[in-house]
């Protein structure tokens, strides 16, 4: 049996139809993790890449909410499985809803241990970013998240609203 090799890769203005495809079996919205590429045409797939990457270089707070965010991509023997995103710092709306981390695996790889796989190498890349805490505003209806952030050595802070809310220390989750 071949043995599964795991790489995350930084979104990149080349990103390909692999990608794109990926993100059309992710949901536009699933849990509050926001996929705005679902259900766009391929022809705006390179706009979105530009937004993308002059997200994670902004300097400052747009629009009173808005920070630096990176993307990056989750690849399980070089086919995409999933993405996530982090945040480089929070503002008090973020802290509130949203986090510096958030991440989807799509559907048709799900159930085998990659958002577990995957929290762990963003905390990494997180941490490369300047990043020493990690917040995740999990649904609480979402207890395949809640788990992943759990076993990546999160600590629930407190459970509001419909929200849980789970900090991550560098060091904990294995990184």
């Amino acid at each position: 049996m071949e043995t599964a090799m795991y790489t995350l890769k930084k979104l990149s203005i080349h990103d390909g139809r692999d990608i794109y495809d990926m993100l059309q079996e992710i949901p536009a919205d699933e849990n509050g993790f926001l996929n705005s590429m679902a259900g766009k045409p391929f022809s705006e797939w390179q706009a979105w890449l530009d937004k993308s990457v002059k997200s994670a270089e902004q300097d400052g707070v747009i629009d009173g909410w808005k920070v630096p965010q990176t993307t990056f991509w989750l690849y399980e023997n070089d086919v995409p499985v999933g993405y996530g995103k982090i945040r480089h710092f929070l503002t008090d709306r973020l802290l509130e809803a949203g986090g510096n981390v958030g991440y989807a695996i799509r559907p048709s790889a799900r159930g085998r241990g990659l958002g577990k796989i995957l929290l762990k190498l963003l905390v990494s890349e997180g941490a490369k970013l300047g990043v020493k805490e990690f917040l995740l505003t999990v649904h609480e209806d979402n207890e395949p998240s809640v788990r992943v952030a759990l076993a990546c050595g999160g600590a629930v802070e407190k459970r509001a609203g419909e929200r849980c809310y789970i900090w991550i220390k560098l060091g904990q989750c294995g990184e």
